[in-house]
């Protein structure tokens, strides 16, 4: 599997080619798709370009790329959208209110109110993506997790930055994880210059990965992005 990570906390400062309104978030999802993505990460931005949870924000967001696309949808729930937890618990259960849901939704598990917030998206019908970062106790605070065996899906996500030791780092995260990732699929990444580096060993360990303007805004020659379906496609090549 190739996700597609759309925009990720990224505004207009990086460039046109970054969406932002719920049209050209459809568009750049129905082209990553056509270019071979099969499921879509996003983050829905409130008229002033800030990631939102609110489900008036949310609605549009997800009517507009479910119009074009037919594959999986899932947003963001990070702490960086609604930094207090309880309010942000609230956000996500005010979701309930909505006509269509999100497939699935990441939950950063280093974050304070991650079980909580995991636990009402379960409670939902929304598949949970835990996101375990490198450098944080999230692999630790999941393996602990009464809710780790339910989760769709473990995001390994390597914050390490840098080409040269990203894939060292990528290596020490999924020996946290354990082998199995305690039965749940694992989807590695990284992002910025470890995002092609990290890919690739994706690719040579069999598993999902994702690529997009959320990761990096770079292809692997170091020329600028065009676009998330340029990226997905150069992302198949180098997945292999």
């Amino acid at each position: 599997m190739v996700q597609v990570c759309l925009n990720g906390s990224r505004g207009s400062a990086d460039g046109a080619m970054v969406p932002l309104t719920p049209e050209a978030m459809a568009e750049s999802a129905a082209r990553a798709v056509a270019a071979g993505a099969t499921d879509v990460h996003v983050h829905p931005k409130s008229p002033c370009g800030d990631d939102s949870l609110s489900p008036k924000v949310l609605a549009p967001t997800l009517a507009a790329i479910r119009a074009r696309v037919s594959v999986p949808v899932g947003v963001t729930t990070g702490a960086w959208a609604e930094p207090d937890p309880a309010a942000r618990l609230e956000r996500i259960r005010s979701w309930a209110s909505l006509s269509a849901l999100p497939d699935h939704a990441s939950v950063n598990w280093h974050e304070q109110g991650a079980e909580e917030i995991a636990a009402a998206l379960l409670d939902l019908g929304i598949g949970v993506e835990a996101g375990i970062w490198s450098g944080t106790d999230g692999a630790a605070r999941f393996a602990a997790s009464p809710l780790a065996a339910r989760v769709l899906r473990v995001l390994a996500e390597v914050t390490d930055t840098s080409p040269d030791t990203a894939e060292r780092t990528a290596r020490g995260l999924l020996t946290d994880l354990g082998p199995a990732a305690h039965g749940r699929p694992v989807l590695l990444h990284g992002e910025d210059g470890g995002a092609w580096p990290v890919l690739r060993l994706a690719g040579r360990l069999g598993l999902a990965t994702r690529i997009g303007l959320e990761d990096t805004l770079l292809l692997p020659d170091g020329q600028r992005a065009l676009s998330n379906a340029q990226l997905v496609a150069e992302g198949l090549l180098q997945y292999g």
